[in-house]
């Protein structure tokens, strides 16, 4: 769908067929389809939430869809993709064959601004020839308008940078993406925790056997400590699970959340937190959590390119 010029605070996608392009001798190849717009006026001091959830089915041959949304406003821009491989719709594996992709955020452009999103499916195929899939649905809204952000004014968020971080059979544990040790504001009697992996099987350079897979176990921890960030005072690891990722899907999405974090005010406990996935690798072939994706184009044959961030993770008080 065309973004329009007068987008409400929530769309739904319309279903449709999207193609994707045989891979490239070189570079990238990405059919890139707006799928709908929203915006919204905020203040300088204003962080909102932003989610998108998209579901992909009916490929003809194994394709890559990912769901990135990229918002702007005059001066700026955030943007962040999440993605994975769906598998020909033969019903052989329904599990990999129909899919929700969902990239979800906190947004704050720190001036007093209108933000514009727009949810973007990015697809291409994985064989020698062309592939079709369907986007069978999903929505864009803003999930929340009003998120309270850190002490220091900025959202409780962090961005895995650029660069895949192995985890396999030498490396079997990583605590990444990791929001450090940030003050929030006094006064919050609970915290939604998030941990969004994009976990890759197999990495760039590395054999892999095609017909293995990767199977990894990811906990979100979340940590709260004493005035000084410096000894753990309450702490939660009770939100996990170990997926078993095959080589075809490539890289698959690893959503964690954890609602309702008692924040503890014993003595010695601070309005201080923490949140990070543990990712212990279990068994098979090498894998990666995956950071920000750079040299993305804009649209499908376009010269201009971007970033959008992979692997979050952030904190929305209560």
């Amino acid at each position: 769908m065309t973004p329009s010029a007068a987008a409400a605070p929530s769309v739904t996608f319309k279903a449709q067929r999207i193609t994707g392009p045989r891979p490239p001798k070189s570079g990238i190849d990405h059919n890139v389809v707006a799928l709908g717009t929203v915006r919204l006026a905020m203040s300088a001091k204003q962080t909102a939430y932003v989610v998108s959830a998209l579901r992909a089915n009916a490929a003809t041959v194994r394709t890559m869809v990912d769901n990135e949304v990229r918002c702007t406003w005059p001066g700026g821009s955030k943007n962040l993709v999440m993605g994975q491989n769906v598998y020909a719709g033969t019903g052989k594996d329904p599990r990999w064959e129909d899919i929700w992709v969902v990239t979800k955020f906190l947004l704050h452009p720190g001036v007093a601004t209108t933000a514009t999103c727009t949810a973007y499916a990015r697809v291409a195929s994985l064989y020698s020839q062309p592939s079709s899939v369907m986007i069978a649905g999903g929505s864009l809204r803003f999930a929340d308008t009003s998120v309270a952000n850190a002490a220091n004014g900025k959202p409780l968020e962090y961005d895995m940078p650029y660069g895949d971080l192995p985890v396999d059979a030498k490396r079997r544990t990583l605590r990444q993406p990791a929001l450090p040790v940030t003050a929030a504001p006094s006064g919050f009697r609970e915290l939604s925790a998030f941990g969004d992996v994009d976990f890759q099987v197999c990495q760039r350079g590395v054999a892999c056997d095609k017909n293995g897979s990767t199977t990894a176990k990811f906990t979100l921890i979340v940590n709260q400590w004493d005035s000084k960030g410096t000894h753990l005072c309450h702490s939660d690891a009770t939100t996990s699970v170990t997926k078993t990722v095959p080589y075809w899907v490539h890289h698959a999405v690893v959503p964690l959340y954890k609602p309702h974090f008692k924040v503890s005010t014993a003595a010695g406990c601070a309005p201080k937190f923490s949140v990070y996935v543990r990712v212990d690798w279990l068994r098979g072939q090498p894998g990666a959590v995956q950071g920000t994706a750079v040299g993305l184009p804009d649209r499908r044959g376009s010269t201009t390119t971007h970033r959008s961030a992979m692997s979050h993770a952030y904190i929305v008080p209560a």
